[in-house]
């Protein structure tokens, strides 16, 4: 139970380290955690089971790992340029040094993300233009390396970053930065990613997310996940 219980009730989901109580709802937050942290596991699965000399199979797992890559990407830029710069004024203002090094530290763990994610990126490519065991064993070296660190980070993020956000930001803050994370995807995009954040929810999760989005995001979701869901099969079909 939630110490106040005039906060939101928070969701704890499969492989979440942490449940931030506050003022704000971290739903959208904790469902984007998720599929990452699902996507992680399902790539490690599939780059050791998927067999070399299957050309079918690494094409679509390099396409896969780009749009998970472009997700991920602009997750953490929205953090970068809408969230850490607001509670790092906020915390030096307040002259909270501590808050104030983990903000720096949450910077620094991207910046060390995204050169693994190119890492990754670039082994799939071998792998689809030369397929052998050693980029195989290449790649899987990537994958695994790249999915602790960024298990790590999300870690890291659950059990400090957000509660210093719960207890920093005011509504006001915390709704814009919420509008930012919203946007910027393009709408080319949308018959991914609809389908992409409801993957393995549970029901009441999933029909929450469904419920609070509306009845164009149901419908949309209907008519894209049964595509969606061929690729995933595609793709990840040794994992």
């Amino acid at each position: 139970m939630n110490e106040n219980s005039t906060f939101p009730q928070q969701i704890r989901l499969p492989g979440q380290s942490s449940v931030a109580d506050g003022p704000h709802d971290q739903f959208g937050m904790y469902l984007m955690h998720h599929a990452f942290r699902r996507d992680l596991a399902a790539f490690e699965a599939a780059v050791r089971a998927t067999p070399v000399g299957d050309d079918g199979a690494w094409g679509p797992l390099a396409a896969r790992w780009q749009r998970f890559a472009v997700i991920l990407h602009h997750h953490h830029g929205i953090e970068d340029e809408h969230l850490w710069p607001v509670l790092l004024q906020k915390t030096a203002a307040a002259g909270t040094y501590e808050d104030q090094r983990l903000l720096g530290a949450m910077a620094a763990e991207h910046e060390d993300i995204d050169p693994a994610l190119r890492a990754v990126e670039a082994g799939f490519r071998l792998m689809v233009e030369h397929p052998c065991n050693d980029h195989r064993n290449a790649l899987d070296v990537h994958v695994t390396s790249t999915r602790a660190a960024l298990l790590a980070h999300l870690a890291h993020e659950e059990t400090q970053a957000l509660p210093l956000l719960q207890r920093t930001l005011s509504i006001e803050e915390n709704a814009a930065f919420e509008r930012q994370a919203q946007r910027g995807y393009p709408l080319s995009m949308l018959p991914f990613l609809l389908p992409w954040v409801t993957a393995g929810l549970p029901v009441e999760i999933r029909d929450r997310l469904v419920r609070e989005a509306g009845p164009a995001y149901a419908v949309l979701l209907r008519i894209f996940r049964g595509r969606w869901e061929r690729a995933e099969r595609r793709a990840f079909r040794y994992a």
